[in-house]
């Protein structure tokens, strides 16, 4: 019987794998919130190369912050005074023009319904503001003048002066129509820098500049504005929803008979339940003590 060959083959082939450190394009630790490092049980930061992806497969993807506001005076008109109102637009390059639109939008609905009105004319808009040594350049539609008298007009300029010079690198504000500069806007001449000065008399003897109208507030609460009255004696009451007063105060502006400086007062007041009410700032006449100079603004009243 024939014997067969047997070949026994062993065939060992070995790797031999090493580990680097990282090389100096890596993208490094991800930032964290926090100053200390990050627990190794944490789980890193969307967005870095080691992100682990969710369930689903899908690499997470980080929640975007909400976009910061901050508040702006849009001014408007009450019985051909001029009247100062809050609102808030996104933080901008721009602020000057966003606080131009939002006075543009005109009154909220309380606002229009305590009479606040705005003397520019539906459908004006905004072409764009210019701020240089000071001095902002407004370029605004041709509605802008129309529809306007000699003597409505300043009223309509001292709504985009007042709004533009609120800002402190804005002292004086010139006018363009259509991207043409002009001298006259309405019957008004405006060759030079239109300032708050020349339209002071457009003021009333009380602004207030809080609470705003439509506003809810709860005690107690803090009464502000400016004030030009005698004695510089500013006077604050509060309405409840049946008009019965509730509280009263009275504090000193900065300055006063002639000119005009601020005021902030708090007031307590006390309601058993969230009411419709009304702040009430007036100055007392000097010769019979009776209210005179009354800024009325609509509030709800929260225990």
């Amino acid at each position: 019987m024939k014997r067969l060959p047997i070949m026994m083959i062993v065939g060992v082939s070995l790797l031999a794998v090493g580990c680097g450190t990282p090389s100096s394009g890596s993208l490094g630790p991800a930032p964290t919130t926090t100053a200390g490092a990050s627990s190794p049980a944490s789980p890193p930061a969307s967005g870095t190369a080691s992100a682990a992806a969710s369930p689903t497969g899908q690499r997470p993807t980080a929640t975007p912050a909400p976009a910061r506001e901050i508040g702006v005076q849009a001014w408007f008109s009450r019985n051909g005074k001029l009247f100062v109102t809050k609102r808030t637009v996104p933080a901008t390059t721009g602020i000057g023009q966003a606080a131009l639109d939002r006075m543009l939008t005109g009154p909220s609905a309380a606002e229009y319904a305590a009479g606040l009105r705005s003397r520019i004319p539906a459908g004006t808009t905004v072409r764009g503001v210019r701020i240089s040594a000071g001095i902002a350049t407004v370029d605004l539609s041709s509605s802008f003048e129309s529809a306007a008298s000699p003597s409505a007009m300043p009223l309509r300029i001292a709504q985009v002066v007042y709004t533009l010079t609120q800002f402190p690198t804005v002292t004086g504000v010139r006018f363009a129509i259509n991207g043409q500069g002009v001298t006259v806007v309405g019957g008004v001449p405006v060759q030079s820098p239109q300032t708050r000065a020349m339209y002071g008399g457009y003021l009333p003897a009380i602004t207030v500049r809080s609470p705003g109208i439509g506003a809810q507030v709860t005690s107690p609460v803090t009464v502000s504005g400016t004030a030009d009255v005698f004695e510089a004696t500013v006077s604050v009451r509060i309405l409840d929803s049946a008009g019965h007063e509730i509280a009263r105060t009275f504090t000193t502006a900065s300055c006063g008979t002639g000119c005009r400086g601020g005021y902030s007062v708090t007031i307590p007041y006390s309601v058993p339940r969230t009411q419709p009410g009304t702040i009430e700032v007036f100055e007392s006449s000097a010769k019979d003590g009776r209210p005179i100079n009354v800024q009325l603004i609509p509030v709800t009243l929260a225990p």
